[in-house]
């Protein structure tokens, strides 16, 4: 049990419910996690979802830079002006950007699969294969509907966890009558994952990565509120 966490947790507001205006920013978030090598490279690599997720839809002009909100990765990077984080400088286009984009996010998943086994965190490790999981089975139903070789499109499929259904959360996306409502969907299941496994007053560094991940997903719901978007960022191509 860290000590340190005590105090960071002790500092932290509370978090709402899914949808609830978030009362601390990630960046701030990881401030307080700077001079703690482990618990920030795990904070760290959870905001880095969220940054390529928007690196991404920029690059698909999805979003115009004025609604880019980094934590992570600078607006140089996302710009394609200054190089991607180490683990992701051998990804191409070359073979086309559907190729790219799948590339991109299996080196993301795996560098965070290997941050969760240097710095001994389940939370993260159960992370990746619930995030993996729930993209390959969202890429199997499109490719379903479109009569495409689904294995064409999965990306770390060795990480995915085998023992999530998403049939029901799936069958409410593919249903729902925009993007936005979609992702909704999506992301309300991501909500319940997390609160299924907070480690709520554990006070080890999971619980902190469980904060983060949801501090992630109601930060990126204020955006997209306050941005009035009908079409979030990734959500075209994730």
């Amino acid at each position: 049990m860290a000590s340190h966490n005590y105090y960071i947790l002790s500092a932290l507001p509370g978090l709402g419910d899914f949808g609830s205006e978030p009362l601390i920013s990630t960046t701030e978030l990881l401030e307080y996690a700077e001079h703690i090598p482990g618990l920030y490279y795990m904070l760290e690599i959870i905001f880095l979802s969220d940054d390529l997720l928007q690196y991404q839809s920029f690059g698909a002009h999805e979003i115009g830079e004025e609604e880019v909100d980094l934590t992570v990765m600078t607006m140089d990077q996302v710009r394609g002006e200054s190089p991607l984080p180490v683990f992701l400088a051998g990804v191409s286009s070359d073979n086309g950007p559907r190729a790219f984009v799948d590339r991109l996010w299996e080196s993301y998943f795996h560098e965070a699969a290997r941050i969760a086994d240097k710095v001994g965190s389940d939370f993260l490790k159960y992370w990746v294969g619930y995030e993996v999981a729930l993209r390959n089975g969202l890429a199997e139903a499109r490719a379903k509907a479109l009569n495409l070789e689904a294995g064409d499109y999965l990306v770390a499929a060795d990480l995915s966890d085998p023992d999530v259904n998403f049939d029901s959360v799936i069958n409410e996306w593919s249903g729902s009558a925009s993007p936005l409502a979609g992702l909704g969907a999506l992301d309300r299941s991501r909500w319940q994952w997390l609160v299924d496994h907070d480690e709520w007053f554990s006070f080890e560094d999971d619980e902190l990565g469980a904060y983060a991940a949801k501090l992630l997903l109601l930060q990126r719901w204020h955006r997209i509120n306050h941005a009035g978007q009908t079409t979030p960022a990734g959500v075209l191509s994730r």
